[in-house]
């Protein structure tokens, strides 16, 4: 009979551990995240700048294809007319 009271108490000692445990897991993380938080409000316009200059440059990028594409398209233009014309009159 003792042993089955010693391995109750043994279990009810690791279960109020275990919540004992949880309850400081969880202020813990409550506790970072509101220390953290002035750090992410520091941070967030750095990310927006960041988001900003790189659509600038995806979209400047996009224009220096197009730049050079487009005399290509029109040199190949060019070099495709007397073809063109030598199958019209053929």
């Amino acid at each position: 009979m003792f042993t089955l009271l010693a391995l109750g108490t043994v279990m009810l000692i690791v279960g109020v551990m275990i919540a004992v445990m949880a309850v400081v897991a969880t202020a813990l993380k409550l506790t970072f995240k509101i220390v953290l938080l002035p750090l992410k409000l520091l941070f967030i316009p750095l990310l927006v700048i960041g988001f900003a200059v790189k659509i600038v440059l995806l979209f400047a990028a996009g224009i220096v294809v197009a730049a050079l594409a487009i005399p290509i398209i029109i040199l190949m233009a060019l070099l495709a007319i007397p073809f063109a014309i030598a199958a019209a009159v053929s």
